[in-house]
């Protein structure tokens, strides 16, 4: 069975790694060959991250490119689409583009790109551009609950796969945690320069915290917001760091404002904190209060509750301990690869023998 996924980024994106490629290695022992195709490769994020700028002729290759991958795709059973083909076209385009059954796949509150104000000149065109793509799919997969519900809105196969981790390349650190008073206690952040400006949430909880104890705030993938008082420490994301660089939170964060957007949100960073036995503090938003249990960490809407679970995590080293192997089961349980590929494999077999009927 060959299946092509269409990504919009490369290896380098979240998205393309984590909803697509690691999949790879276990539907292939499945009998289920996985080609993944992107339209913007790794050129794309390293210079938006870079703020640079592309050569249009770069943007106009690669549309040329995801063109005619369309018009070869029939040589495969089924596609898989993330998010969407070819931003800025309309989906009766893309449909028409793409003649082979394909699942919808989503881990964000795509639906809501083109309804923003500034693409208003485009709604006549775009604003139900992935409502009817999830229409016209075999099958959906969405990366978390609120988002499956959407979805069903306009297909009733719709099937919740979560955004997971392996677990095998996670794994807690072999230290010991910092339960002296006079050591720094390390809130860690991970995530990418789109989220970073909601750690300003933390900015006065984290003031108030560091009058008590010394407290270092390591941000990750994002700008990290002066914060007096405390140690702030900027590291640049890789693959290769991003398990080390987890392993030397005392606690994990992820702040949300609850807005339509981050309600789609799908947990990853707090699940990737857990998947190396991290304790996790996060708002109360999407995807977030279904991944935190309270075994596995603690839930904060306000000011005064990040304050409060910051000071009841960094006194007892003990509670830190128990919800971070609370949470590694969790992760194991509810959000591993291990977990999820069955899941993925019996969709796609199911898609293609329906679409085949």
């Amino acid at each position: 069975m060959k299946i092509l996924a269409f990504s919009l980024y490369g290896p380098l994106a979240a998205s393309h790694r984590v909803r697509l490629s690691q999949f790879a290695e276990g539907l292939s022992a499945a009998g289920v060959h996985l080609h993944i195709c992107d339209l913007l490769g790794d050129r794309y994020l390293t210079s938006l991250f870079s703020r640079s700028r592309l050569p249009f002729l770069y943007l106009v290759t690669s549309y040329l490119l995801r063109i005619r991958s369309l018009i070869f795709s029939r040589t495969y059973d089924l596609a898989i689409i993330h998010c969407e083909l070819l931003p800025f076209l309309p989906g009766f385009l893309e449909r028409r583009l793409l003649r082979i059954p394909f699942i919808y796949d989503f881990d964000d509150a795509f639906y809501l790109k083109y309804r923003q104000p500034r693409f208003r000149w485009l709604w006549p065109l775009l604003y139900n551009k992935i409502d009817r793509m999830m229409e016209a799919a075999v099958a959906i997969t969405a990366g978390s609950c609120q988002l499956a519900a959407y979805a069903r809105n306009y297909n009733s196969n719709v099937t919740l796969l979560p955004s997971v981790v392996d677990t095998e390349r996670m794994q807690p650190a072999q230290r010991s945690p910092s339960h002296l008073h006079d050591k720094p206690f390390t809130v860690g952040w991970i995530g990418s320069p789109s989220t970073a400006p909601y750690l300003q949430q933390l900015v006065a909880p984290l003031r108030l915290f560091a009058r008590e104890r010394p407290v270092r705030l390591l941000v990750v993938g994002g700008a990290a917001p002066a914060i007096p008082g405390v140690e702030v420490i900027e590291q640049p994301w890789s693959l290769e760091l991003e398990v080390p660089l987890i392993q030397q939170f005392d606690v994990g964060v992820m702040p949300l404002p609850d807005t339509p957007w981050t309600r789609g949100k799908c947990a990853y960073k707090l699940i990737q904190c857990m998947a190396c036995a991290i304790p996790v503090i996060a708002s109360p938003v999407g995807a977030n209060v279904d991944a935190v249990p309270p075994a596995c960490g603690i839930l904060a809407s306000s000011p005064d509750e990040w304050l409060f679970a910051f000071h009841h995590l960094a006194a007892d080293s003990e509670l830190r301990h128990r919800m971070g192997v609370a949470g590694r089961e969790w992760v194991a349980e509810r959000y591993s690869l291990r977990s999820a590929t069955p899941v993925l494999t019996t969709v796609i077999r199911s898609a293609v023998a329906n679409s085949q009927a």
